[in-house]
């Protein structure tokens, strides 16, 4: 069912889209969700290598690599989506929208939490970086080509190497 309220949700979200239909057999994000899923059930079931496997297969089918133990919510959108990475440790709350070569990654090797978190309604601009085990706040946008490596408060929007705030 979640597949379904992802494929609705971005439906209403991209203009772009003419049908349900369309989004379901021709969105690769929606695809790569639906193999980080299946993924991430057997992450959590501790069948590492399986989970790995299928979520290698993902990234062959979409260009998209999301790693089998982060943690994705509710009617996450990935837009294009080609070069897009989530690392294993990666939060991402409901509503999101992730855009071409966004990398969500960290910025160490320590076994402990070492990706961001992205809270609900957050937007990641094409190309961005958002690097290590920071908080992007509810509402909150990352433009285009920024690197974020600090914080974002709720509604913020943040842009340039490094990120920095909008002044509104």
């Amino acid at each position: 069912m979640r597949l379904f309220d992802t494929s609705r949700s971005i439906l209403k979200r991209d203009p772009a889209a003419k049908s349900l239909v369309e989004v379901l057999l021709l969105y690769p994000g929606v695809h790569a969700l639906a193999f980080y899923r299946v993924a991430h059930v057997f992450y959590k079931w501790h069948l590492f290598f399986v989970a790995r496997l299928i979520s290698q297969l993902a990234r062959l089918f979409t260009g998209i690599e999301i790693h089998p133990g982060a943690t994705i919510g509710k009617r996450c959108f990935i837009d294009h989506g080609m070069g897009l990475v989530i690392g294993e440790t990666t939060i991402i709350g409901d509503d999101c929208t992730l855009y071409h070569g966004v990398t969500l990654g960290g910025k160490s090797s320590e076994q402990a939490k070492r990706h961001p978190t992205l809270k609900n309604n957050v937007v990641v601009g094409a190309n961005a970086q958002v690097l290590g085990d920071i908080i992007i706040n509810e509402h909150a946008t990352i433009g285009a080509n920024a690197v974020v490596t600090k914080d974002v408060s709720a509604y913020d929007v943040v842009v340039g190497i490094p990120a920095k705030r909008l002044v509104k």
